[in-house]
């Protein structure tokens, strides 16, 4: 009977510990798929067509993490210089990997989805909630319809990228916690 809330506290210790174990998983596997999505975006961007890389360039009105930061900073009343633009943007895509990582971490724990299914979904839905959905209709990029086809292959193929590489870092990282 006096055991008791020592066992109350055990619980709530292993509940705490797991949840931040899972959520540096996730934020360390966003991270690297991150990593691991931008080479092959990269080489994909090569691979492209001329006439595709000159449409995609023709209707981009340039970096969407450079716009998306100077509409923030616009809407916060704040002046940022062109290098703090750079800066912010730079680290732009890297805090979006990570918000995907949590949701991987989510998907296995909560939803008791399997790894692959896990990583297929984080990756689509930062694919279509951010590339394909927010970042047009906010703005940072031009409509949808106005790209090749090739610029959304490109991002389909990379999230998918990126979706292995934060499965691959947050099961290696959870991999004694499970």
């Amino acid at each position: 009977m006096f055991e008791q809330p020592n066992m109350v506290a055990e619980v709530q210790a292993v509940r705490t510990r797991d949840v931040v174990s899972g959520a540096a998983a996730g934020v360390i596997g966003g991270y690297v798929g991150t990593r691991v999505m931008n080479p092959v975006t990269t080489k994909l961007q090569e691979l492209a067509p001329d006439a595709d890389k000159q449409r995609e360039k023709a209707v981009s009105p340039g970096s969407p993490y450079k716009i998306g930061v100077q509409k923030a900073a616009n809407l916060a009343g704040v002046k940022l210089d062109d290098k703090q633009v750079d800066a912010a943007a730079s680290a732009a895509p890297y805090t979006v990997g990570m918000a995907g990582g949590l949701l991987y971490v989510a998907l296995r724990r909560v939803a008791r989805m399997n790894p692959v299914l896990a990583a297929v979904f984080s990756g689509m839905a930062l694919f279509l909630f951010v590339d394909e959905g927010l970042t047009p209709t906010l703005g940072l990029s031009a409509p949808n319809n106005q790209y090749p086809l090739t610029t959304h292959l490109r991002g389909l193929l990379g999230h998918l990228a990126y979706g292995a590489g934060v499965a691959v870092t947050a099961e290696l990282l959870l991999a004694d916690r499970e």
